[in-house]
């Protein structure tokens, strides 16, 4: 069975290739366009990893972030945040708010499934 992966991303393009990419690599792919819609997909879902990104409309990607860290249900699934936010002020609220990885736009797409298998486990 594939692990499930929700895309959070207000740019389509983004979204669009980030879910090619990771169907492209076996797993299953869930999409947001926004935070409320990310934590509304994330209550339902339970994805074990959320790809988020920082800027986005309705709630930040901190926002839910700290959202699913506070909920005793979600607490486990990880988080990798993907930002243009590449400050080391940004990526340390980032890890302070519970993310596990934080990656900056522009990233390559070899490190980001590298970052996404390491994160849920390499004999996954």
């Amino acid at each position: 069975m594939s692990q499930k992966i929700l895309i959070a991303d207000d740019e389509p393009n983004i979204l669009i290739s980030l879910e090619f990419l990771m169907k492209r690599e076996g797993f299953e792919v869930v999409l947001a366009r926004d935070g409320q819609e990310a934590m509304d997909a994330i209550a339902r879902e339970r994805p074990a990893l959320v790809l988020l990104d920082v800027m986005m409309p309705i709630k930040t990607g901190f926002d839910v972030c700290c959202e699913v860290r506070a909920n005793e249900d979600l607490r486990d699934i990880r988080i990798l945040l993907l930002t243009a936010k590449g400050r080391d002020t940004d990526v340390a609220k980032g890890l302070a708010l519970g993310a596990n990885a934080y990656m900056t736009k522009p990233f390559s797409t070899k490190e980001l499934v590298q970052k996404v298998r390491e994160l849920l486990g390499a004999a996954s």
